[in-house]
């Protein structure tokens, strides 16, 4: 009896930010259970347009790292495949100049790729808070403030999509300040309906998503955000949660590297996107740290 009753009150403290009542109750004496935002304008760390090129020259330096399995997309678009193979030629210019390597294109990973657009890289571990799980650390390099350090992957859900089964003893799912959810969780259900979404999606070689933040083997290295811990009072937060609609003249061949897709597609306007942004500089070695203003957990 007494381990049924503490089973029931785990998944209460799951799933109870999900109950109107609940919220209306503790909304005034808990301010902090939901993220409060007077006026979205005061949300913005760093503008949309900061957050727009720097994903815009980190997905293209991972396409040109990729070029040779791009031939398909290439094909389609010539134009496009033009402006690559320029950038292409001058990267190899600055790395034969550096190297003396004459032995064509140099693939690096996607870690290697981040490092040497952003000037650092991110990864998984075990968080250094005790029982948390797993974290996100820097693990090269400096990251200076306001820098988009990580992005929140998942399934995007609007208001009154279903996703009750999604949420049932699930701590990855984010509350953006007009109500839509972000399912962050990369194993069950979830996985399996983001992987569905992202198929569906796909036209012919364009893929419109990326999965391989459901594994172990990233193909976007920034797509670990929603392993972020929540600071405490030993731990600071060094990052913050930012909303970012994807515009409609995202390059389509980069859109492989968008760790989000819709659950509806039937309805069109922008995709949704969080990215995390440093509140101060960050060294090598240290864990991200947010607050849960906006986790549904």
């Amino acid at each position: 009896a007494v381990a049924m009753l503490r089973e029931l009150r785990r998944r209460w403290g799951s799933y109870k930010y999900r109950f109107v009542p609940w919220l209306a109750l503790n909304l005034r004496r808990q301010r902090r259970t939901l993220r409060y935002v007077p006026e979205s304008s005061q949300d913005k760390i760093i503008a949309d347009e900061d957050v727009f090129e720097t994903l815009l020259k980190t997905f293209k330096a991972l396409f040109i790292n990729d070029l040779s399995r791009q031939a398909d997309i290439l094909a389609l678009l010539p134009e496009v495949k033009c402006q690559y193979l320029e950038l292409l030629s001058v990267e190899q210019k600055q790395s034969e100049v550096k190297s003396c390597n004459h032995q064509g294109q140099q693939v690096f990973s996607p870690e290697e790729v981040l490092f040497n657009t952003l000037g650092f890289t991110v990864s998984r571990d075990r968080s250094s808070l005790v029982s948390a799980g797993t974290g996100v650390f820097v693990t090269r390099g400096f990251v200076p403030r306001g820098t988009v350090v990580s992005m929140y992957p998942g399934t995007v859900y609007r208001k009154h999509e279903p996703i009750f089964f999604q949420s049932l003893g699930n701590p990855f799912i984010f509350r953006c300040i007009d109500g839509v959810l972000i399912d962050g969780n990369d194993k069950g259900l979830s996985r399996s309906v983001y992987r569905s979404c992202s198929r569906r999606d796909q036209l012919g070689p364009f893929q419109m998503s990326d999965e391989s933040w459901l594994t172990a083997t990233l193909q976007n290295p920034l797509a670990v955000g929603q392993y972020v811990n929540n600071c405490s009072h030993e731990k600071a937060a060094n990052v913050c949660y930012q909303e970012f609609d994807v515009p409609g003249h995202f390059p389509v061949e980069l859109k492989q590297y968008l760790p989000n897709i819709v659950y509806s597609h039937d309805i069109e306007s922008h995709l949704r996107c969080v990215v995390l942004v440093t509140l101060r500089d960050i060294k090598q070695g240290e864990e991200l740290f947010s607050n849960y203003y906006t986790v549904v957990s």
